[in-house]
């Protein structure tokens, strides 16, 4: 897969670290595009704070990074690194996954000079720690909202993509997966039956996610109408899910689709988006399904339990009963109440 930038705008340092995290620690082309883009947003902060450049201004923008060297990288402090997740914050109004990011990505690219290649004897950003994340529940939609927009999805019946995008729709609702999974399943990853559809998570590492009788309805509906029928499975590299050219749909046709229908059903207005869907399928699993928590991290693809954690919360309607459990709940009126009547 092509990098998404203009790999030729960066130094060979940057690219070395690109190459790296790609063919070795397998990361996703998506995830190395993105620390490319905050390394160049670093260094050229560097460079305005050192040439008087307003990193708030048009010219900001234009600073090439090219010529970035181990020698000049040697030069660099703990101090400016701090300096700049200061502007981060303050000036472009970066949130902590933002943030935290671009701390990775300078971390990764020091670690890797000193620790990997040897080019470096110190590592300036070894001991900053990553920004501290305010703890929030996951935004979901409730089952009644998720049927809500399933039916609007199913009952719009001039749109000639409605059966594709109920079956993605419906996929999401159901097992959870990020978007790029869903954008990268090919007719090769669903087995004869539909029994099940093999995803390329985080870190190009691959998973079974089982599919319950709504996805193996949608998906018999959507193959039979584009006459992608079992018999034509042995077609390599052939994407599941189709642009109207043909072409294997993108992720921001997916987002703009779901935010479409998110509209239609009169759930706009809530700030749900096509991540708020994978939080919905595992915070239904969990709450109304009985589904292990060890499980469901397995479902989810998450490398570590306590991600999957962040779904334990308790329900609102959990909170309501256990609040009516109270044995206190029905003491409406007291003794010195009824004297004074």
């Amino acid at each position: 897969m092509p990098y998404r930038v203009n790999i030729d705008e960066f130094p060979p340092i940057i690219r070395e670290f690109a190459s790296y995290k790609l063919a070795i620690q397998g990361c996703s082309q998506k995830t190395v595009d993105e620390y490319l883009l905050d390394l160049r947003t670093f260094f050229r902060y560097i460079i305005a704070k050192q040439n008087g450049i307003d990193p708030d201004s048009d010219e900001f923008c234009e600073i090439s990074i090219v010529n970035i060297d181990v020698e000049y990288v040697k030069d660099i402090t703990t101090e400016q690194i701090y300096d700049f997740l200061l502007y981060t914050g303050n000036v472009r109004k970066n949130m902590w996954a933002s943030k935290a990011r671009k701390l990775s990505a300078i971390k990764g690219l020091f670690k890797f000079m000193t620790v990997k290649r040897g080019y470096l004897e110190e590592n300036p950003a070894a001991n900053i720690e990553s920004p501290k994340h305010k703890k929030t529940l996951p935004k979901f939609l409730s089952l009644a909202e998720a049927k809500l927009l399933l039916d609007t999805v199913r009952n719009d019946v001039e749109s000639k993509t409605r059966l594709r995008d109920l079956c993605i729709i419906t996929l999401f609702l159901n097992c959870g997966m990020r978007l790029n999974e869903l954008v990268g399943i090919n007719l090769t990853d669903l087995d004869r039956e539909l029994s099940h559809v093999r995803v390329l998570g985080k870190g190009s590492k691959e998973r079974i996610i089982y599919l319950n009788d709504a996805c193996q309805t949608v998906l018999r509906d959507y193959l039979s109408n584009y006459r992608l029928i079992e018999k034509n499975h042995n077609i390599s590299d052939k994407a599941l899910f189709l642009s109207n050219r043909e072409k294997r749909i993108s992720d921001k046709m997916v987002q703009a689709m779901v935010y479409k229908y998110l509209d239609m059903s009169g759930l706009g207005s809530k700030h749900y988006s096509v991540h708020k869907l994978r939080h919905t399928a595992a915070t239904l699993m969990y709450q109304t399904g009985n589904v292990d928590i060890r499980v469901l991290k397995d479902i989810l693809g998450h490398e570590q339990l306590n991600t999957t954690q962040i779904y334990t919360h308790v329900s609102d309607k959990n909170m309501m009963n256990a609040m009516a459990q109270n044995p206190l709940a029905d003491v409406t009126q007291t003794k010195a109440d009824k004297a004074d009547e």
